[in-house]
């Protein structure tokens, strides 16, 4: 496989306190990758290093072969985000704020087919301050999509939404990934990392416990545990202290 995200001993602090610490890790192309862990335990700073929003106090990045911080606008062409506390102003209408994210880019998508795609049709004239939090959800989606990116990272997609709205999300993010862009999915949601994510990385206190897929690392709980059969969540569980699932 090809890894399309490098990520070498990450280091960041703030202050006196150390937020990551030699995180390692690579994404290969086409996978939906996983950033696990509890709140606090660096998920977040780990993305926006990455995406070129903050800037590492050591270790190295690649994204696509090259460098965040230095070739951020270019990057910015190829990386679709989807940030976790996202907001839009109130009285902007779906319809417009793809408008808007289309004209930043010299090769943006069809509007039309990424709302098409994303069950926005019904809600194209409707301003962000009225919309669900699902159909808030799904516009976060599309606008992160409305570059034709390589790579999409969403951080913490589905915090807030009702489990019917969350499975929905799920399986728009399975269509994400059928269109071939690599997704970087952090969450603190177990099922949803068991059911969405090829490799997953557990991240707690800003260190990298483990990288494995879901079934692997489930195998791995059931055997410690002296189970016949575990979940991803008894492993995050194992692994961190922490229970699964509070944000």
């Amino acid at each position: 496989m090809t890894a399309v995200i490098e990520v070498r001993e990450l280091h960041k602090k703030y202050g006196a306190k150390v937020a990551v610490e030699d995180v390692s890790f690579t994404v290969d192309e086409g996978e939906i990758f996983g950033i696990l862990g509890p709140n606090g335990a660096g998920k977040t700073t780990t993305v926006e290093c990455v995406e070129g929003l903050r800037k590492p106090d050591g270790g190295s990045i690649r994204v696509l072969g090259l460098d965040p911080g230095r070739d951020r606008a270019e990057l910015t062409q190829r990386v679709g985000v989807q940030l976790q506390d996202a907001q839009l102003p109130e009285k902007l209408k779906v319809g417009e704020a793809l408008d808007l994210y289309r004209s930043f880019y010299p090769e943006p998508a069809d509007a039309e087919s990424l709302i098409a795609a994303l069950g926005l049709d019904a809600v194209r004239r409707t301003r962000f301050g009225k919309l669900s939090g699902g159909q808030k959800q799904r516009l976060s989606i599309a606008l992160a999509l409305v570059g034709n990116p390589r790579i999409a990272v969403l951080d913490e997609l589905t915090t807030g939404l009702d489990p019917r709205a969350r499975r929905e999300t799920w399986k728009l993010i399975a269509d994400v990934r059928a269109r071939g862009v690599t997704i970087v999915l952090v969450t603190h949601f177990m099922e949803e990392a068991e059911r969405l994510c090829d490799r997953v990385a557990v991240i707690d206190s800003g260190r990298v416990v483990t990288v494995d897929t879901p079934a692997a690392l489930a195998k791995r709980a059931a055997a410690q545990l002296g189970l016949e059969r575990a979940s991803l969540e008894d492993a995050f569980v194992a692994l961190t202290g922490e229970n699964a699932d509070v944000n």
